[in-house]
């Protein structure tokens, strides 16, 4: 068996293409359920209903596709370069600290901070610090050679074992009764609501406008045309005068950037605190979402939504029929791999010998 590239991909493949990563994906996850003892069409009903069939589970969907959205895009920015960031949950926890830290200076001080400065230097700070943990990796990638995966996925527990000591030292609130949480922001400093008696905050705006500008950049800059470039091929790149150290700088400055806001914006959106379970793996499924909207910026709305969905959907479902809420897990990474076995089968042919 041999793979044979296809002179043009047909229209009707690439329709039919992510339909039969759909189903393929259904099918698995329904012996799993089948295995679990439930019935697959209630479980699914379920699963759609807890994700997408009230205004209470639109709210609660939305609200947690923020952060994947921002951490989708984090990936996306990155791996259009090639630099495969794995450490966006570790930025993404840089960025939640460095936003109370900056938004969390009230009383003592002996100067009030205006809100109108406050706010952009809390979000300056998150994108900073997200920024500057991914900078340090993409350096010694593109000047010694070193894998930017090992390194990106050994920071995070770095990371989160620092944010367990300040929490539990200097950033600690001493008014939560032992609990190791970080001291609030203030309440001007919160997101507002988009709908009234939700959890819906204006967080979704950001992303969806992030979302816009980073697939502006890319169709219509020359940083975005030297990203892609430095993707195709670095070295033919470098070879056409393409600066490829500035742009994987570029890269990785504003792919640590997008998930350190994605930790700022859901302190400042959600929990207004820090804690060590902030983030149930933003980070890493940002990856997956990058994927299942084949690295463009504006399917990663979609994506982020479909696997927050599913993520709501499947609390409800679990409840209900007594599934495991892993099964939610399972369907997205599923998912990932029919998607990108069906993307290749439409760009290539399997041979038979």
């Amino acid at each position: 068996m041999r793979l044979e590239r296809r002179h043009q991909a047909s229209r009707s493949a690439l329709v039919l293409a992510p339909i039969g990563a759909v189903v393929f994906t259904l099918l698995i996850s329904g012996l799993l359920v089948l295995w679990a003892g439930a019935p697959i069409g209630r479980t699914y009903a379920l699963l759609l209903q807890g994700g997408f069939g009230s205004v209470f589970a639109w709210s609660e969907t939305l609200t947690r596709a923020v952060p994947l959205i921002l951490t989708g895009l984090a990936a996306t920015v990155a791996f259009k370069a090639r630099l495969f960031n794995i450490g966006a949950e570790g930025q993404l926890y840089a960025g939640a600290l460095a936003a109370v830290a900056v938004g969390g200076l009230h009383g003592g001080t002996g100067f009030e901070w205006p809100t109108w400065l406050l706010f952009p230097l809390m979000m300056a700070a998150a994108a900073l610090a997200g920024a500057l943990l991914l900078l340090g990796p993409a350096l010694m990638k593109n000047k010694l050679g070193v894998d930017e995966v090992v390194t990106t996925l050994l920071i995070n527990f770095i990371v989160l074992l620092g944010v367990s000591a300040l929490l539990d030292g200097p950033m600690k609130d001493p008014s939560a009764m032992g609990w190791p949480q970080s001291v609030s922001l203030q309440s001007e400093l919160e997101l507002g609501k988009l709908v009234a008696q939700t959890r819906v905050h204006s967080g979704l705006v950001w992303a969806g406008a992030l979302s816009v500008m980073v697939w502006a950049l890319f169709k219509y800059t020359v940083i975005g045309f030297d990203i892609r470039a430095v993707g195709a091929n670095a070295r033919a790149a470098a070879f056409a005068g393409v600066p490829v150290t500035r742009t994987v700088v570029t890269v990785a400055l504003l792919s640590g950037a997008l998930a350190g806001l994605a930790g700022a914006i859901e302190v400042a959106g959600r929990t207004s605190y820090v804690t060590l379970d902030i983030s149930p793996g933003y980070g890493y499924s940002g990856i997956v979402i990058a994927m299942l909207a084949g690295l463009h910026p504006l399917g990663v709305l979609a994506a982020g939504v479909f696997v927050a969905g599913v993520m709501v959907g499947a609390d409800t479902m679990s409840r209900a029929v007594g599934v495991p809420t892993y099964i939610a897990d399972v369907i997205v990474a599923t998912s990932l791999i029919a998607v990108l076995v069906a993307t290749l089968l439409t760009q290539f042919r399997v041979r038979w010998k």
